[in-house]
């Protein structure tokens, strides 16, 4: 398939497909793996007898997290930590209101999280490059809206580690010199923003 590579193209019975060569496999999968680490594995196994009913409903935490990035991915439901956000709302009552939704989301969210870098990890995996180095990743059923999550994540991890809170910023990071530290991040960060954006298009 003659695709060009660094961008989702259609597929004409539906989904996606892009092509990568070897260096893209590797970072992507790279970054999957360390998304999946950095989530980790959302609460203690439960045990053989357990009631499958009581894990359905198990709490969650209460708390947001501490590190930046699974804060930016596991964001307060309501208004910021500090309590600032719905006008007239009491900033006690408001955090209440979040430790709350937190307790009961959390655990199905970041399960969901973990299944889409799951899912990015198994179908790089399954990926066999051509004598160029290069292959053409098919994304069809749910693997398209799988990798579009694993995509954001991945972003928004990479955005709270160059501490970028705002898009425009981004525009600064091309003027970042060679041998700046931050500039393989940047350049991932980048990458996978328009990975994300011709996925998009595609659906």
């Amino acid at each position: 398939m003659g695709r060009s590579t660094g961008m989702f193209e259609s597929l004409k019975g539906g989904g996606a497909a892009i092509a990568l060569d070897e260096i893209e496999i590797s970072i992507l999968r790279s970054l999957a793996v360390q998304m999946l680490e950095l989530i980790g594995p959302g609460g203690p196994e439960p045990a053989e007898d357990a009631d499958p009913l009581a894990a359905l409903f198990a709490d969650g935490p209460t708390e947001p997290p501490s590190d930046p990035a699974l804060a930016r991915l596991f964001p307060d439901a309501y208004g910021s930590p500090d309590g600032a956000g719905d006008e007239g709302v009491d900033p006690v009552e408001l955090k209440a209101r979040a430790a709350e939704f937190r307790r009961y989301t959390e655990n199905d969210l970041r399960a969901r999280k973990r299944e889409d870098a799951l899912a990015l990890v198994r179908s790089l995996d399954a990926l066999t490059p051509a004598g160029d180095g290069a292959a053409v990743l098919e994304l069809t059923g749910e693997l398209p809206l799988r990798w579009l999550g694993g995509l954001n994540d991945l972003r928004l991890t990479l955005a709270a580690r160059l501490d970028i809170t705002e898009d425009d910023e981004s525009a600064a990071l091309f003027r970042l010199p060679d041998d700046d530290p931050r500039k393989p991040m940047v350049m991932a960060y980048l990458w996978l923003g328009g990975l994300q954006e011709s996925l998009i298009e595609t659906l």
